[in-house]
């Protein structure tokens, strides 16, 4: 997926359709959701980090222990917000593998 729309209308619908394919959720799209989309594309939030957001979410919720009951259906995009926020805050944090690097040689 390209990494900026080329338009509002072209990024709300690109979200959409990633949070409506997303495991786990309803398929369904909700005027709210809709909203939601819109007001993530007027804070300037990279298409890319949202779709890592709704991959992490959907694989942490896969890879629940055996025994754990069954997770409710996703019914809301606004269910992904923490981790798109999670997203955002590792992609802004400083770069620290060089610092990792440099302590293994050590």
């Amino acid at each position: 997926m390209e990494e900026n729309p080329s338009s509002h209308a072209d990024y709300i619908d690109k979200v959409l359709s990633a949070y409506r394919r997303t495991p786990g959720t309803a398929g369904t799209i909700r005027r709210s959701d809709r909203l939601l989309a819109a007001q993530l594309h007027e804070r300037g939030v990279p298409l890319m980090a949202v779709e890592n957001a709704l991959v992490l979410a959907a694989a942490r919720r896969m890879i629940r222990s055996a025994g754990s009951p069954p997770l409710a259906t996703i019914r809301s995009l606004a269910y992904f917000l923490p981790v798109i926020e999670e997203v955002l805050n590792l992609t802004s944090a400083p770069d620290t593998s060089s610092t990792f690097v440099t302590r293994s040689n050590v």
